[in-house]
């Protein structure tokens, strides 16, 4: 039986209150001791042990999330023809998310389909064609959505072109999504320009929020004393010690610093909160326990 999509925004005002996004999956499963593939990062493991993933899914579920995240982060086009993965590509993502779904059962639970750069997140240049960069987002995208995915999340986005292209393009096939940019210390994109312009670009093409993602706390109160945030809005940060991009992503943040964070924000009214790299299922549950008093 077909499932019936959830929208991110009725289903914020129906429970009227701050949408608890799940956390780590890639990060997570790396300290599970699953190995890191080069161009796959762990998107490989919806194939080679799906168990592990769709037990996380539920996890994460059990300890309070309402939105959890398809575990394709790199099943974009450009990285599945890099690897040697022996399936087809559609298959490849459709399997992908319905891990996802098989994961929350009767449960009204949205599901968030995750949408990564191109390339590498913290890449500035540009290796790739605009046509193989359109493919990439539209193609995969496409599927996310095809295959029961509430919405696409675009996540740790910070190139303007990347932006733009998913922008237009989900504005135009009329297909829910938010973009999570990812700053610099300076907040602007990796590409350079600000973060009020970044902002005020995507709204004209109505997304259901903007959203802030694998970054630390005091960069995201740096933006919010910056930026104006009247639209619908989120965030889940960066629980890593050292730099987001060591092999190595240990948690430096425990899940009742990180639930003191998320309550110190809470003023500013986000529509969903999560956390990112380094974190677990403990932190989801550390903020739900948070909601169940502030609400």
């Amino acid at each position: 039986m077909k499932r019936n999509k959830i929208e991110l925004i009725e289903r914020y005002k129906e429970l009227k209150r701050t949408l608890l996004l799940d956390g780590a999956m890639g990060s997570f499963l790396q300290q599970q001791s699953f190995p890191v593939d080069k161009h796959l990062w762990l998107s490989y493991i919806n194939i080679s042990n799906p168990k592990a993933v769709l037990d996380l899914h539920k996890k994460y579920i059990v300890n309070g999330a309402d939105i959890i995240t398809t575990n394709t982060f790199r099943t974009n086009p450009i990285a599945f023809k890099k690897s040697k993965i022996d399936c087809s590509y559609d298959n490849f993502v459709r399997n992908s998310v319905q891990l996802a779904i098989s994961a929350i059962e009767e449960n009204e639970i949205i599901i968030a389909g995750s949408n990564a750069p191109a390339e590498d997140c913290y890449q500035k240049e540009r290796t790739v064609s605009l046509f193989n960069l359109e493919y990439n987002h539209k193609k995969h995208i496409e599927l996310l959505w095809e295959s029961g995915a509430d919405f696409v999340l675009n996540e740790t986005q910070s190139h303007w072109d990347e932006i733009e292209i998913i922008s237009k393009f989900c504005s135009k096939n009329k297909i829910p999504f938010v973009i999570s940019i990812f700053v610099t210390d300076d907040l602007k994109l990796l590409s350079g320009e600000p973060i009020s312009e970044t902002i005020k670009f995507i709204l004209g093409f109505s997304p259901q929020a903007i959203g802030f993602n694998c970054i630390s706390s005091n960069k995201l109160k740096n933006l919010l004393d910056v930026v104006s945030l009247d639209s619908y809005w989120g965030y889940y940060l960066n629980c890593v010690k050292g730099n987001v991009t060591d092999k190595e992503l240990n948690c430096a943040v425990s899940p009742a610093e990180y639930a003191a964070i998320v309550e110190e924000n809470q003023k500013y009214k986000p529509i969903f909160v999560g956390s990112c790299c380094g974190s677990n299922p403990n932190h989801t549950m550390a903020i739900k326990e948070l909601f169940n008093e502030l609400y």
